[in-house]
């Protein structure tokens, strides 16, 4: 149970002063729900206002801070012209702030005339003239000292960068002083202040190095310290072993050979499952490596000895491309397969359900719907779970617990994780690699063009679907904004839709799950040519025929992401082909990484050469998918930290396993305050 200590911290964030119904949406976007969310949303940067006594032209394009006296209004005849202020300095310089919305007594009431006012805002040239467009402070005089930098949060559409501001200063008198978790060695050789010291001074001065260092500390070692817990309890408790016999396996007709890699992998996780400790194996698989088959033979391993397999994907479509792939590849073995996701209803979900508790289903394939309350398995022994990126230790927790003993773990993702970060994501557990391809999986051809060669590329899109192919157009996230991403997706599909009719289709984040599939459906069928998609295709069903991937503004995603997007074409085998449009005025960084991606098909290379060039940028394109598992610690700081957090937590955890001294109760305190609070449950004395 959450310490009482953090209760106002973790309060709603409508316990804030000032939010109405008009905040809650920008905030919602944000992902701002409580105070705590507030607290940790940190400033990116400042406006560092350049004092003025005098204006001068050369200043033009910085934020300047002088004292103006208004002179003259200059106001239009409707009520939507701009107010234009005409002021001047102490030397007699003359600028004219300008506010749109016809803002006219507002104006008036902000700079009377002939009174001296501090005024800060962007100094601009508008023909010979001098201006400032909304000043973003307007003060008397004696209050100008008062100002200095002020940080600069990301925001939304509806809600500002000051008013986010105002918000965090409420969240921060909500936060506590907590006891120091950090051992006292390693806090006094890095100089860092105490916790609460350091959320407050990185909101005052983002550029506080060791406050933000203190902080990413605290949520690495947090996040360490969950995983050593999850470890040694799964390591610590008794399964079942699994001992099979082979024969499902070997009646199993396969087109082609397994890979070296997919058969060394197999190796593992069968020796894994014959053992009574059970089983925890994170399988890292490029995309197009083969990791359904692998998870495959682990189901059937199960299966063999007797045991049910559940394989829990992200989303309804994967789902749903899962129990199809195992349906088909398992037809005429003794096993049987069913899927359950939120949508199914009725009797079918009921006679799943009876399935699943009489034993009579082997493989059960869903999303988040198979862990549910009411969702009840007869001997569950192994548990798949396909994207691990996108479920926490808490997920993974819910669904073994639906066993009688713990069940074998085998987690998969198809994202490349540099073995740097390994550790920060996946600590607790042993880890595979498929580093091979299927035969006929021939390399992606990618090409890095310019959005100014628009038409040439619609009508290269021409002659593919003249050939009988199919392709993807991808729209990106633009501004996180979901409005926007959906505007310039329906506009997209609107212009191709002119050129080659009801072959476009159109999928985006919004739509709902059958609507989604239907469109997806239409496509995998080869009814449409087109598919214009927003990122929602990164994980999606397989459609061999689509052999080109046209991606727009591509140095707006992630490398990792890319690559992933990239995967979705080249299914049937044979030549396919990765067009990235990219923008104009490009800067080295990613420049670089546009050319890796045309130079490359490796995704582990890949993933280590992004960590490299994105240094404190996002990590594993998670903006973009908005599945996010570190606030505070950057890429940067986790290569610069993880070590001293590691062997922080590993010291902390062999002197007190149950967290019972002064410094583990702090230390569980920093488990709830970051949301690893799911490891607490698995504390032990002794």
């Amino acid at each position: 149970m959450r310490p009482d200590i953090l209760n106002p911290l973790f309060a709603e964030v409508t316990a804030l002063k000032g939010i109405g119904p008009g905040l809650a949406k920008p905030l919602e976007r944000l992902g701002l729900a409580r105070a705590v969310d507030v607290a940790f949303h940190l400033p990116t940067g400042f406006i560092d206002r350049v004092p003025r006594d005098e204006l001068d032209a050369a200043d033009a394009g910085r934020i300047i801070a002088i004292t103006l006296t208004a002179v003259s209004y200059r106001f239009g005849g409707s009520a939507r012209s701009p107010a234009r202020v005409q002021a001047v300095d102490a030397k007699g310089n003359y600028v004219t702030l300008v506010f749109f919305g016809g803002n006219s007594g507002w104006a008036k009431k902000l700079l009377p005339l002939n009174e001296p006012r501090f005024v800060s805002g962007k100094l601009e040239t508008y023909g010979q003239e001098l201006q400032i467009v909304h000043p973003d402070l307007v003060l008397p005089p004696e209050e100008a000292e008062l100002v200095g930098r002020e940080a600069v949060y990301p925001c939304s559409e509806g809600i500002t960068s000051k008013r986010i501001a105002a918000l965090a200063v409420q969240a921060l008198e909500r936060s506590p002083d907590l006891p120091e978790w950090i051992e006292a060695s390693l806090k006094a050789q890095k100089g860092w202040p105490g916790w609460r010291a350091a959320l407050a001074a990185i909101h005052a001065d983002p550029a506080d190095a060791k406050a933000r260092e203190r902080l990413a500390y605290d949520e690495i070692f947090a996040n360490q310290l969950a995983l050593m817990l999850v470890r040694g309890e799964a390591r610590a408790k008794r399964g079942r072993p699994l001992a099979s016999d082979g024969r499902l396996r070997d009646a199993l007709k396969l087109p082609y050979a397994p890979t070296g890699a997919q058969s060394r992998t197999i190796r593992e996780i069968e020796g894994d499952m014959a053992q009574s400790q059970p089983m925890l194996r994170l399988l890292q698989g490029d995309v197009g490596s083969g990791k359904t088959l692998v998870a495959t033979m682990a189901l059937l391993i199960a299966a063999e000895a007797g045991a049910q397999g559940a394989m829990l994907a992200p989303t309804e479509i994967l789902a749903r491309q899962h129990f199809e792939t195992l349906t088909r590849m398992l037809s005429g073995l003794d096993v049987t397969v069913a899927i359950l996701t939120g949508r199914d209803k009725g009797k079918a979900r009921e006679a799943t359900l009876m399935g699943l508790a009489d034993g009579s289903i082997d493989i059960l394939v869903g999303t988040h719907a198979i862990f549910q309350q009411g969702v009840n398995y007869k001997d569950l022994g192994l548990v798949v779970v396909d994207e691990q990126h996108r479920f926490g230790v808490a997920e993974r927790l819910l669904l073994q617990s639906k066993a009688q003993v713990p069940p074998h773990l085998l987690v998969m993702t198809a994202t490349p994780i540099p073995r740097t970060l390994q550790l920060a994501t996946h600590g607790e557990m042993d880890v595979s690699r498929l580093d091979e391809m299927p035969p006929g999986r021939e390399p992606i051809d990618t090409s890095v063009i310019s959005e100014d060669r628009l038409a040439e590329i619609i009508e290269g899109l021409g002659r593919h679907l003249g050939s009988g192919k199919q392709a993807y157009w991808v729209c990106p996230l633009v501004e996180e904004s979901e409005k926007v991403d959906l505007a310039a997706a329906e506009q997209r599909a609107a212009e191709l839709q002119l050129r080659f009719g009801d072959k476009v289709g159109l999928v985006h984040g919004r739509m709902k799950g059958p609507e989604k599939d239907a469109v997806m459906a239409r496509f995998a069928a080869g009814e449409t040519g087109v598919l214009v998609a927003t990122t929602v295709i990164e994980v999606g069903v397989d459609v061999p025929n689509a052999t080109l991937i046209v991606i727009e503004h591509a140095d707006r995603f992630g490398l990792a992401q890319l690559h992933q997007l990239r995967g979705r074409v080249g299914r049937g085998g044979g030549k396919s082909h990765c067009v990235l449009l990219r923008g104009g005025g490009l800067s080295e960084t990613s420049r670089a990484r546009l050319a890796l991606m045309r130079d490359t098909n490796d995704g582990f290379l890949i993933a280590e050469r992004d960590l490299e060039l994105r240094g404190g940028g996002e990590l594993l394109g998670t903006r973009q998918s908005g599945e996010a598992q570190f606030r505070l610690a950057t890429p940067e700081m986790m290569q610069m930290l993880m070590v001293a957090a590691n062997a922080d937590a590993r010291l902390l955890v062999d002197q007190d396993r149950g967290l019972q001294t002064a410094r583990g109760q702090a230390a569980r305190t920093a488990l709830y305050l970051f949301e690893r609070d799911a490891a607490v449950a698995l504390l032990r004395s002794g």
